[in-house]
């Protein structure tokens, strides 16, 4: 209504600019920490069909229509805040009401990645209080006002993030053939150098190469991985798994 018409809406044009490559790390900024770390929920779907329709949901029709959202708001009132349009428009009970939900639906995700990622790099069991830390650091760092920083903050992370999962891919289907284990089957190596040396490469390239930050790390992640983990099976550090047939086999 603000905009006076679709028509209006579609003659609209935005007083601040940035590249496409920008936009694109925005966006992937956007989902891809939860995008990287989403199995430690989708891990408790009833089925494998169940957890991709999940994340196609999420981050497909939910995310996309978040930054709808977001970009509308911003467009016709200069406010990306989809609460703060909503206090704009006289909903103000409805704005409070999304806070909320929002907040409630999100960082139950949130804090329990951190929990689990903290536990699993402090070799600790001691889960409620790893949690009870996350929430205090989040708690502090709202105070702080970090959203005013929320655009670099997003560049950062999609930059930073989208190499973790380049790394994966690469070693679910090269070191692992598209096909893992069961975890009480396997003995995993205390660190992985292979994906730790790709994921440094990726993030130098990301940040030092043209084009789309996120897209350049994830390729670079992979190819990264796959030459150095190449490297150490030929120095006998490491071993590729044999394809699932052959294990059977033997």
């Amino acid at each position: 209504g603000a905009a006076g018409g679709p028509g209006e809406l579609a003659r609209l044009q935005p007083t601040e600019a940035m590249t496409l490559g920008t936009a694109i790390t925005l966006i992937f900024g956007t989902f891809s920490s939860g995008g990287t770390q989403s199995t430690n929920w989708t891990r408790f779907a009833r089925s494998g069909q169940h957890a991709i329709l999940a994340a196609l949901l999420a981050f497909g029709f939910g995310n996309g229509l978040m930054l709808l959202a977001g970009a509308l708001g911003a467009l016709v009132y200069q406010q990306p805040d989809i609460v703060q349009v909503l206090v704009l428009q006289g909903l103000a009970t409805l704005g409070i009401a999304m806070l909320f939900l929002n907040i409630w639906t999100t960082q139950d995700n949130t804090i329990y990645n951190f929990s689990v990622a903290g536990c699993d790099l402090l070799r600790s069991s001691e889960r409620r209080r790893i949690t009870l830390i996350g929430a205090l650091l989040g708690t502090l760092l709202g105070l702080a006002r970090i959203d005013l920083y929320l655009v670099p903050f997003l560049l950062v992370l999609g930059t930073l993030i989208p190499p973790i999962g380049g790394v994966i891919l690469a070693d679910f289907r090269y070191r692992w053939r598209g096909c893992y284990p069961a975890l009480a089957e396997v003995r995993l190596p205390a660190c992985n150098w292979a994906g730790l040396g790709a994921y440094a490469l990726a993030v130098a390239v990301a940040f030092t190469s043209p084009g789309v930050a996120p897209v350049n790390g994830i390729l670079a992640a992979a190819v990264g991985y796959v030459l150095l983990h190449f490297g150490l099976e030929r120095l006998g550090l490491v071993r590729r798994e044999p394809p699932p047939a052959a294990a059977g086999e033997a």
